[in-house]
């Protein structure tokens, strides 16, 4: 997401040589459900994209946070102050019908170019003309690419930042978070014999049930044609698995007994799931870097920071690093390597403190919502009774008022126009 953000603001603000390097052989099936919040629309809006995302998204109409054990209703939010307040509703939608449509929006652009079946190794040199080595996954030999800018968006295994990380002799290393997901997409087509589950997917709702060590979040996508649910639960199949592996097949009566005490409801849902179908998602985050920048190359997504999937902003954080690095570098007063390596820093200053404050928010929301019994889970559960009334916080972080308005309510692209000069202005 990244990436594709990254090309296609690049390319809308006057960028007229932009090569995209991707080791996969094309797309593909990218991921499962996605919410697409109003700080990710605006910028998808302004880059020419967000209309055909939005035809197939769903537009939440409020959230409810409910007991998994019992499907108790333990707190209800209304969301429709958000497009009133924030211009943009906050949707739901495929993650496939995301990248596509920033795809999409690249190859319109003549100056964006596509290099797929390629990996990024080897970086000669970050700069004043980074340099590194593309290598073809379906033969040929090794090439070295040079470019004025070198940017990184090759996710939490980044390879690039592993090297930038040891030239400069910092130790910053992926964590092992101990939490596992699974992502389920269930056809409308399985649901409608269900009157319970069919009421689920029409409503323009996300529901999330919670429960010690473990919830799941769900929504209708595709214009309600699936229902989407994914999971969070501690991570027991990893345990003995390489670093660099992400998913694995996991075992249906495994997730079965995982979510053996929650509700029916629930349990017929993941029982819909065919034997062999499922999957599961090691969840990673990596230690907070000192930097994000070395001369002329920058990291972007989830190379520098990525985050627990509990608040809803991977993606969106993503797009607002590619939205922020074209107008960085739209401004700058000169074109030499040294202004473009203040440029790329003015990025990292408008970017670094807000990513990273939301990575943690959304670790913390994490938490409070896998609570075990004792004063802390007492505590938020009376947050949760007091919202009934209307009153306080929500603990479900993704969905408070104050938190919605740190995240929807700051356009970063508006702060990088503002605050370019003097940013620029003092930095060496």
């Amino acid at each position: 997401m990244g990436g594709l953000a990254t090309a296609l603001a690049l390319a809308k603000h006057g960028f007229r040589h932009i090569d995209v390097f991707e080791s996969a052989s094309n797309l593909g099936f990218v991921g499962a459900g996605i919410q697409l919040a109003p700080n990710m629309a605006r910028i998808l809006d302004r880059l020419g994209v967000w209309k055909d995302i939005e035809r197939e998204a769903v537009q939440l109409r409020d959230t409810t946070i409910r007991q998994g054990s019992t499907d108790e209703v333990l707190g209800h939010v209304d969301l429709a102050y958000v497009e009133a307040t924030y211009k943009y509703p906050h949707m739901v939608g495929h993650r496939s019908s995301l990248a596509e449509s920033m795809y999409d929006g690249c190859k319109r652009e003549k100056a964006v170019n596509f290099f797929w079946s390629t990996a990024a190794s080897d970086v000669q040199s970050f700069g004043p003309k980074p340099s590194f080595t593309a290598i073809p996954r379906k033969g040929g030999e090794p090439y070295t690419v040079q470019c004025d800018v070198l940017f990184a968006a090759d996710g939490v295994k980044s390879v690039i930042r592993d090297q930038m990380l040891r030239l400069k002799n910092v130790n910053a290393k992926i964590i092992d978070t101990g939490q596992a997901a699974y992502r389920i997409m269930l056809r409308r087509e399985e649901l409608e014999n269900d009157p319970e589950l069919l009421e689920l997917i029409e409503k323009d709702s996300v529901t999330r049930w919670i429960g010690e060590k473990r919830h799941i979040i769900a929504y209708p996508v595709s214009n309600k044609q699936i229902y989407n649910l994914s999971t969070t639960q501690p991570d027991v199949n990893f345990a003995a698995a390489p670093s660099a592996t992400y998913t694995t097949k996991g075992s249906k009566p495994e997730m079965m007994q995982v979510f053996g005490d929650y509700c029916p409801k629930i349990r017929r849902m993941l029982d819909l799931v065919p034997d062999g179908e499922v999957c599961e998602w090691k969840l990673r985050v990596h230690e907070p870097l000192p930097f994000w920048v070395c001369e002329q190359t920058a990291l972007v997504g989830d190379a520098c920071h990525p985050t627990l999937p509990h608040l809803a902003q991977g993606a969106a954080q993503a797009i607002e690093d590619g939205a922020v690095i074209a107008v960085v570098l739209s401004k700058l007063p000169e074109i030499t390597p040294q202004a473009i390596n203040k440029a790329l820093r003015v990025y990292e200053k408008v970017r670094m403190q807000r990513a990273y404050a939301l990575v943690e928010m959304a670790a913390a929301s994490g938490r409070a919502m896998h609570l075990g019994e004792g004063a802390a889970k007492a505590e938020r559960d009376r947050q949760f009774a007091a919202l009934k009334n209307g009153k306080g916080p929500v603990p479900d972080k993704w969905a408070d008022a104050d938190v919605q308005k740190v995240i929807y309510g700051t356009d970063v692209m508006q702060v990088a126009e503002e605050d370019f000069d003097s940013i620029y202005a003092s930095l060496e």
